[in-house]
């Protein structure tokens, strides 16, 4: 129903910035995309909560290790969330995915829909 594609990965020095772009595609038409949010998983480790924003864009949330650094954004007439990333930290390094819901209940938990996720490698 909901087809997600993650961009904007690669190989960055530490205090660099990325910018990932996720394109979203809804498959049937009584289908809507309420909240989207980025996950990470680095290796080794589980995947985890990385930012999430709401339908009209009006509420953000961050994990503590991002704030001030990452910021997520919308727009919702080319269907696409992206997560600007500055002050880059090896610690950093994960494979990032785009996730989204479509009944506004999820937040930092529970979302159905995945991309296949991009890399971002951040070298010390």
């Amino acid at each position: 129903q909901v087809q997600l594609v993650e961009s904007g990965g690669g190989l960055v020095q530490a205090g660099g910035s990325l910018r990932l772009a996720c394109a979203c595609a809804v498959s049937v038409r009584t289908v809507s995309v309420y909240n989207m949010a980025w996950f990470r998983q680095a290796p080794g480790k589980e995947r985890e909560f990385v930012a999430a924003i709401s339908r009209s864009g009006s509420m953000t949330y961050y994990r503590d290790s991002v704030k001030g650094r990452f910021a997520i954004s919308r727009d919702n007439v080319k269907n696409t969330v992206e997560l600007q990333m500055n002050s880059l930290k090896p610690e950093d390094t994960a494979v990032y995915y785009c996730a989204a819901d479509v009944d506004g209940t999820k937040w930092t938990i529970g979302y159905p829909y995945w991309g296949q996720g991009t890399q971002v490698t951040v070298s010390s």
